[in-house]
């Protein structure tokens, strides 16, 4: 007797058979939204109850992970933005030396983020459009039927005036 493949009962569980998990499985995963990316990491390292890092590999990769935010949120702003100015002349800083310092830069980048965020979720943002470009404007289903028509009808001449031999 074969398993069935459809979903069934086993004990008080619902067992998915190889078909139902093959299709999940190859669903595509949701793209996370940039803005809370950027504020789980800001409240990872500014909030209340998250400690400070111990090593300095933990610091680097905050600080790593806070200057990819800052790149992805720069696209969304307009780029004289102050906060994102500020955040961007904190990004090209290296990460000082010494416990510390180093964790000073930490939180002042991530404040710093925390306000771009704050800037680009409060609706302050523009799409940054290349200067002296007009924006390219979708042709209308009829014009490329046209088109299609006249390249059709084009080869069909072509083809008809050549001698057969």
């Amino acid at each position: 007797m074969r398993n069935s493949l459809g979903p069934h009962r086993a004990g008080s569980q619902l067992v998915v058979g190889r078909a139902q998990r093959a299709y999940f499985a190859e669903s595509p995963p949701q793209e996370r939204d940039v803005v809370v990316a950027a504020t789980e990491t800001v409240t990872l390292v500014l909030g209340e109850e998250s400690p400070l890092p111990e090593s300095v590999s933990d610091v680097e990769d905050l600080v790593r992970l806070l200057r990819g935010h800052v790149a992805q949120l720069g696209t969304r702003a307009a780029p004289e933005t102050p906060a994102l100015l500020h955040a961007q002349h904190l990004c090209a800083d290296s990460i000082p030396e010494g416990y510390m310092p180093s964790r000073v830069y930490l939180v002042k980048l991530a404040e710093a983020t925390q306000e771009l965020t704050a800037h680009v979720e409060g609706g302050h943002s523009r799409p940054i459009a290349a200067k002296g470009v007009r924006p390219w404007r979708r042709p209308k289903v009829s014009l490329l039927r046209g088109v299609v028509f006249a390249l059709a009808l084009t080869c069909l001449v072509l083809a008809a005036s050549v001698p057969r031999s």
